[in-house]
């Protein structure tokens, strides 16, 4: 996907997305993302990422992380290429929500969004949506920063 292939979703209508459910892919080209909250819990598309449509039809609100970029698709191979990076973000989250011990989930999710994108950004995500992404409490998720800022 490029600049000229795509039309680019102004920032603002994200609240347009979130209202409509349209099919839009998360730029492959910039360190960017939405946490995708749902009903009972939250997922995390990152870059490449399709968003809407079928898949999005319980959210009930996004949060971006990043520089917020949104992409229309412009044919079905970008669609297809997209769905199979959006799989790969599940799969990506599942392995970290395998763990059976809450403590390292938690501090698993922390250290890929540093990873991801930098601490600051990290630390702008509140602890009840890292404690969503990963099913823990957001206490579990506060005793992992602590334990980060005392090292």
């Amino acid at each position: 996907m490029n600049g000229t292939e795509c039309d680019r979703i102004q920032e603002n209508s994200l609240e347009q997305f979130l209202k409509h459910k349209q099919l839009l892919v998360i730029n492959p080209r910039k360190k960017n993302g939405l946490i995708l909250i749902k009903t009972y819990y939250a997922e995390f598309a990152g870059p490449g990422a399709i968003i809407g449509g079928c898949f999005d039809q319980d959210l009930v609100n996004a949060i971006p992380v990043g520089n917020l970029s949104l992409i229309q698709a412009s044919n079905f191979q970008e669609r297809q290429r997209a769905y199979l990076i959006r799989r790969q973000w599940v799969k990506l989250i599942k392995q970290i929500t395998d763990n059976p011990i809450p403590r390292q989930r938690a501090q698993v999710i922390l250290n890929q969004f540093e990873h991801w994108f930098d601490s600051e950004t990290a630390e702008k995500v509140s602890d009840e949506v890292f404690a969503s992404i990963v099913g823990v409490f957001p206490e579990t998720i506060k005793k992992a920063r602590d334990l980060v800022n005392r090292l």
